[in-house]
């Protein structure tokens, strides 16, 4: 049977994803692909957060399919190490510019005897370094070295209870003798390898855990979920008493590499910022001004898809804090005409990349020779859309500024941030002395309200839109509820419904809302907002904006929706 991924909780809020082009979660991604964009990576500064001159230290995450693979390389770095997730078929040199601490093999939907099963590279069993096989990885690291997997009788699925076994192992230092685990497997250890012994087991799974020679270590359950609650203890065990790796993955040490990447990517060219007015853009555009100074510029576009005042507030909240040359540019009637009939989301997201792109080429050609453009993309960006660079990952939709730019734009592309989770953003932020109004600013999405009115975007749609997320904003302000949540909004449905409005009757639009918590975008759990909330936006919404007459509550996680509608 094959070993399932976790259901993890949605309120969990800690999966985050890894670069597309480094993650293979259902497919495999070319090893000559993987290798030329590596080689890119670093031949452009666009390699790993923090890499400068020297290597580093870092454990690679070798990614076998599992759904959440991101959410084991989130638990490392909260131990302030640094990882990578790689594809299962990368080869040696995909490691090559880092100074490779140890490896954790993920866990996978396949079994390790199916005929097409996939394997850890050979490079990973002479590598030198501790390796951590989970669930499937721990399967891998039996079926390889000569041991025995075959179909548990008894499957483990959801809470169980680990116990210690035999002499005290550094895998579980500062833990009880038993140890509450989440498992998510129907194949069990029949025999371990050579070597091995037995570390820990449990009802179901006589060897629930193994080690050989303080190299290799295998565990049949899943610390990287919240259901595993000294999951994260164990990882940290593995990384810094194990592997040896120093907690080097800090704010600091983050803008201080980064700082030297651009300088060694841009030279003494020029750049060109896009500033939205979010923690990602601004942070972006502090750590480019701190490496380039004023060969620096940032343009903020009024998309015309803004939220009431926005533009004005950005403006202002930037020219006084940021320090930076700011150009501003109304471009509402451009990207509403280019948006003209189109109902697809798809189609919105590409036209309105494509838009941005046009400006910012225009933008650059009256500033003169323009080589680089600066963007805030962050892992969940890459992840959930389906750009050039993987055919592995799976398309949820496209971001704007990944798979919605064009192929053959002519501006380079900085993104210091295209590796960091969006707390770890948050870090760069403070270190960097962004001010809370930034930093704690609820994300908005590039293509703004464009993906908040279902169907045809129109100006009269988006001043009814303005009208409803006013209210909702002031109503979670109001009863400071706004930091609490990761996003709150309203959507313009393209539902209309009868309704009555004194004696008479009204077919109006629905106005949807949206409230979730989370920590960076890729899980996310709905708000449980007072009803005294919900009840005084739902009278505000119907009695002062007279397009709309009903008001509903989104109330699903995801997975498996979206936190956005569209």
């Amino acid at each position: 049977m094959p070993d399932t991924d976790p259901q993890v909780d949605p309120s969990d809020s800690t999966a985050d994803a890894a670069d597309s082009r480094r993650i293979s979660t259902t497919g495999d991604i070319e090893v000559a692909t993987y290798l030329e964009i590596a080689s890119q990576d670093r031949a452009t500064g666009a390699g790993a957060p923090g890499e400068a001159q020297a290597a580093l230290e870092a454990i690679a995450v070798i990614d076998f399919g599992s759904q959440y693979s991101h959410l084991i390389a989130r638990r490392i770095r909260e131990a302030h190490v640094f990882c990578e997730i790689i594809p299962h078929n990368a080869p040696r040199e995909a490691v090559e510019h880092l100074d490779l601490k140890g490896i954790v093999l993920s866990g996978g939907p396949g079994s390790v005897y199916d005929d097409d099963a996939r394997l850890a590279p050979a490079w990973v069993f002479d590598a030198g370094v501790p390796v951590l096989g989970i669930c499937y990885g721990m399967q891998l690291i039996s079926h390889q070295l000569g041991g025995k997997v075959a179909p548990s009788a008894t499957k483990e699925y959801g809470h169980a209870v680990i116990h210690r076994d035999g002499d005290s192992n550094a895998l579980f230092d500062s833990l009880d003798n038993e140890i509450p685990v989440w498992m998510s497997h129907g194949d069990r250890i029949e025999e371990m390898p050579p070597g091995f012994r037995s570390i820990a087991f449990s009802e179901n799974s006589p060897v629930a855990a193994m080690a050989s020679d303080g190299q290799f270590f295998g565990i049949q359950f899943h610390p990287e979920v919240a259901h595993t609650p000294q999951g994260a203890e164990i990882l940290s065990n593995f990384v810094h008493s194990i592997c040896g790796a120093a907690a080097t993955w800090t704010a600091p040490n983050f803008v201080a590499g980064t700082i030297e990447r651009i300088r060694a990517q841009v030279g003494d060219r020029k750049v060109i910022c896009a500033l939205s007015g979010g923690v990602d853009s601004a942070v972006t555009s502090m750590l480019i001004h701190r490496a380039i100074g004023d060969q620096l510029t940032c343009i903020f576009v009024d998309n015309g898809l803004m939220r009431r005042e926005e533009p004005e507030r950005v403006q202002a909240v930037f020219q006084k804090h940021l320090g930076v040359k700011l150009i501003f540019v109304d471009a509402a009637e451009r990207f509403v005409s280019a948006l003209k009939g189109v109902t697809d989301p798809e189609e919105k997201r590409k036209r309105i990349g494509l838009e941005f792109i046009s400006v910012f080429e225009e933008e650059a050609g009256q500033l003169g020779d323009v080589d680089f453009l600066g963007q805030g993309t962050l892992y969940p960006d890459v992840i959930e859309s389906e750009s050039s660079e993987s055919s592995a990952s799976v398309k949820i939709k496209t971001h704007h500024n990944v798979g919605g730019l064009p192929e053959h734009m002519k501006l380079q592309l900085v993104e210091p941030l295209r590796y960091l989770f969006k707390d770890e953003v948050r870090l760069a932020g403070l270190e960097l002395g962004l001010p809370p109004e930034v930093l704690n600013r609820q994300p908005f999405p590039g293509p703004g309200l464009a993906i908040r009115i279902i169907g045809e975007v129109t100006y009269d749609k988006l001043e009814v839109l303005r009208s409803c997320d006013w209210i909702v904003m002031d109503e979670i302000k109001g009863d400071d509820l706004y930091d609490r949540l990761w996003q709150s909004f309203a959507v313009l449905t393209d539902t209309r419904t009868v309704g009555v409005m004194g004696d008479y009757r009204t077919y109006s639009h629905v106005c949807a809302i949206r409230a979730v918590t989370s920590e960076d975008a890729m899980t996310a759990d709905w708000a449980r907002l007072p009803y005294d909330t919900l009840a005084r936006i739902s009278n505000r919404i119907v009695n002062e904006v007279p397009e709309v007459n009903r008001v509903v509550l989104d109330i699903t996680s995801k997975p498996p929706g979206t936190i956005e509608w569209e």
